[in-house]
């Protein structure tokens, strides 16, 4: 299957970009005359790359039949060093004293806290003094300890920063709204503040300019998601402009022509070459250096857990096309999560090979009933996974345990299945059924020793370079979800970051790699080939 990517390529293609009404042109044009106080550009000017050009075109140049900008919303994804504030700061510009700006405009840079707010806010002030006829028509204010702003003699617009006191922000009409580094915003305030006043009059743009940050249950990932699903094709939505610098899933942080793909300032000179590659030579030996050089260099969002139960990358590099047909002589086992209301069910099947390897290939079943409004709720694309076969959409609200049953019959009858392993908690119906048909039921319950163990045992398989798989994009997923949390004695749990997060193949993933680990373990030295027969002395 054919591999998405997040990467913006019409960035780089010279493919053509709408601008029927020259409004693309004329931004460009008034960015080009601004100047910047580090420049090194004639009079100072402001450099503004061939990549930050089509940036602009992008957001300006498109039209509805109205003739109103069609971008809303912009997520713009850059690592450390790539000069994204500046960018935006000449946005905010443009807004204020440029081509787009409005009668008595509120034009907001917000962050988290004051002193990231006030960053955005002297950069553009900066720009201003450089300019005498730009001063001529504004009014600075920025002292110590005092609110932030710029008035326009012009039109009256006014530029503020503001920080994360959301409540203060209520009754605020902005135009054009810079949320910067929203990935340490410490609540939603302050953006639903923000977003509500634009309702208050047309034409609004927001830009989110931003590196990425860690966990998965805040605002940050929550539009970083968002960006991710229509930059893929999941979601539509032409409001919506993603701009998604990052590492994907499998690539080697360490490869430098990685860095000049994700740091597209690479190539103007914008970062310090000889820095990276240090910072990297001391990441190879310090992990909390290599998380620290992917997630801000490399913009890599990190799950909530700075010690992930998995390695992705390794998991990545075991995909293989096994034949199934390869598999049939081999042992397995199943590992079976039950579903909830509502919930994802997976069996999942693990086969032991001779040399400790460990094969596992999953089935998942979703209630089918309203699967656009599920995928909506969870982030992820069920429609076009079951359109793909990669899961099972049972008829109704809820999966038929029979649905299930008759997956693990279709295994059983296929391969030399040693266990079918269960939580009795939401299986005993299933369990009976099965066990009345003579198959190897075994229960498993979803205690934390149990699960502990299992955990680990998952953990080595997967870190270890012992796993295999085809690539299955939903476990892929499902494994990505994990978080783990380890107590004194070192037993692992596995949970999720926020509620609509599926784990559930990686719990039976956990399941049947455990028993098939614990059937070596457990192998009794007389069933051995060498063994010749019990002897008693």
């Amino acid at each position: 299957m054919t591999k998405r990517s997040t990467h913006p390529a019409w960035i780089f293609d010279g493919s053509p970009i709408a601008d029927p009404l020259g409004h693309g042109e004329r931004a460009v044009q008034f960015l080009r005359k601004l100047r910047h106080p580090i420049s090194n550009a004639p009079r100072r000017a402001l450099q503004l790359a061939d990549w930050q050009e089509r940036i602009v075109r992008r957001i300006y140049g498109p039209r509805d039949a109205d003739g109103e900008r069609i971008v809303r919303e912009v997520m713009l994804l850059l690592p450390r060093g790539n000069r994204k504030t500046s960018l935006a700061a000449a946005l905010a510009l443009l807004h204020l004293l440029g081509p787009e700006r409005v009668p008595a405009g509120q034009i907001i840079f917000a962050s988290g806290n004051r002193d990231m707010a006030g960053q955005g806010f002297t950069e553009a002030a900066n720009i201003i003094r450089q300019d005498r006829r730009l001063m001529d028509v504004t009014r600075i204010y920025d002292a110590n300890n005092a609110p932030q702003s710029i008035k326009s003699a012009l039109d009256g617009s006014t530029l503020k920063a503001v920080s994360s006191d959301g409540k203060a922000q209520h009754g605020k009409t902005p135009t054009f709204v810079l949320a910067d580094e929203i990935h340490a915003w410490p609540n939603r305030d302050l953006w639903e503040a923000l977003q509500s006043g634009m309702l208050k009059r047309a034409g609004g743009l927001t830009v989110i300019a931003t590196t990425a940050g860690r966990g998965r249950e805040n605002l940050g990932a929550e539009r970083y998601d968002y960006a991710r699903r229509v930059a893929l094709g999941e979601v539509e939505n032409e409001a919506f402009l993603p701009i998604i610098f990052e590492i994907e899933d499998g690539e080697d942080w360490q490869d430098e022509a990685v860095w000049h793909r994700v740091n597209p300032g690479l190539a103007h000179g914008f970062h310090d070459l000889k820095k990276m590659r240090a910072d990297v030579n001391e990441a190879r030996d310090n992990p909390a250096k290599a998380f620290e050089f992917q997630q801000f260099n490399l913009n890599r969002w990190f799950a909530n857990s700075r010690d992930p139960l998995f390695d992705l990358d390794t998991y990545d590099a075991r995909s293989f096309d096994d034949d199934l047909a390869d598999l049939e002589p081999l042992p397995c086992w199943l590992g079976v999560d039950m579903a909830l209301s509502g919930d994802l069910a997976a069996v999942v099947a693990a086969w032991k090979h001779p040399d400790g390897q460990i094969t596992i290939k999953p089935t998942f079943f979703v209630p089918g009933d309203d699967l656009k409004a599920r995928a909506d709720r969870d982030g992820v694309p069920y429609e076009r996974w079951r359109d793909d076969g990669l899961l099972i959409a049972t008829p109704g609200p809820i999966i038929a345990p029979e649905a299930v049953e008759d997956r693990i019959r279709e295994l059983c009858a296929t391969y030399d299945v040693q266990e079918i392993a269960f939580d009795p908690h939401l299986a005993r119906v299933t369990m009976q059924h099965l066990h009345d048909e003579g198959l190897p039921v075994v229960e498993m319950r979803q205690a934390p020793l149990t699960m502990g163990v299992a955990a680990g045992d998952l953990e080595r398989t997967v870190n270890g370079c012992l796993i295999r798989h085809d690539g299955h994009p939903v476990l892929r997923n499902h494994f990505g979800n994990v978080v783990a949390s380890r107590n004194d004695s070192g037993l692992i749990r596995m949970h999720k970051a926020r509620k609509t997060d599926r784990i559930d193949g990686a719990v039976a993933a956990a399941m049947a790699v455990s028993r098939a680990c614990a059937a070596e373990t457990m192998k009794s030295a007389y069933s051995a080939p060498e063994a010749d027969g019990l002897f008693i002395f």
